[in-house]
């Protein structure tokens, strides 16, 4: 097992540490939410299902981007589960129903839209792109639907040590992140200055961009669902990009070394909208 392999296990453990720790205070109302609000389901599809991809494809059509910038930035545009959300919607004081309940909503439709959009994208870049059902279902479910219903479960059958593992839970969480982060840093040194040469930092830092602007923007009103919104289409699921990207261009190089530089990108990025955000609540 190699350095990227090892950073993704740990990005994976850090994912599904958070998303269980928060299933030990979700209840079914937080888990329906979104299925309950047409309006909202709708406006967190277009933005996360729709917006974002054409943003990809827009990047890597219109400009002169590497071969693996591009690949990696449309198979994170079509990843669309927030890995990380609940955590930073957490800092940024936004409705934890919305971000619980966007969470399980784009797990399940993923298994369905991932597909679909795979085989519209093969259509515009003349690439007959593939993608099995199956293998996307198992890193849906594996990343968010289980730990969020072991959480749940948890809190169900002993809900006093469930209250007391929350913060541990998400203690932990933070602290794979931060070990992650360090470790892309330090692993992939001379690459992500390479990158940042090549442009490959400014391609990715302005997807995370546009993405936070799309779900703030499209939003709805309460301020509290527009940051869960914004980080949601700002943060994509690392592992289902990897395999997504590497199963459809095996022989291209540098895309591990792209996705690790789009978490460190995402979080620093994610971090400054969160500490600007007051500035934007009235947008």
């Amino acid at each position: 097992m190699n350095t990227q392999e090892l950073i993704m296990l740990a990005m994976q453990a850090s994912i599904m540490v958070t998303v269980f720790s928060f299933g030990l205070e979700a209840t079914s109302g937080d888990v329906l939410h979104v299925f309950q609000r047409p309006a909202l389901l709708l406006r967190s599809l277009v933005a996360m299902f729709i917006v974002m991809p054409v943003v990809a494809v827009l990047m890597a059509k219109f400009t002169d981007l590497p071969q693996p910038v591009a690949i990696a930035l449309v198979a994170l545009s079509v990843s669309p589960i927030p890995p990380l959300l609940p955590k930073k919607q957490g800092k940024a004081g936004g409705d934890t129903s919305y971000a619980i309940g966007l969470l399980v909503t784009m797990a399940l439709l993923s298994v369905v839209v991932i597909p679909i959009a795979i085989s519209v994208l093969g259509k515009v870049f003349d690439h007959p792109f593939t993608v099995h059902p199956v293998a996307v279902a198992w890193l849906v479910v594996k990343a968010a639907v289980v730990p969020l219903l072991l959480g749940m479960l948890f809190r169900v059958v002993l809900p006093e040590l469930a209250r007391r593992l929350v913060r541990p839970a998400r203690l932990l969480g933070g602290i794979l992140l931060a070990l992650i982060a360090l470790a892309i840093v330090l692993a992939s040194w001379h690459a992500i200055v390479a990158a940042a040469v090549q442009g490959t930092a400014l391609a990715m830092a302005v997807f995370v961009v546009l993405g936070l602007a799309a779900g703030h923007l499209l939003g709805p009103a309460d301020p509290d669902n527009k940051v869960v919104l914004a980080l949601s289409c700002a943060s994509r699921h690392p592992g289902i990009a990897m395999a997504l990207a590497t199963a459809n261009y095996p022989d291209a190089k540098g895309i591990g070394v792209t996705i690790l530089l789009y978490l460190l990108i995402s979080t620093v990025v994610s971090l400054i909208y969160l500490k600007l955000r007051p500035r934007f609540a009235a947008a």
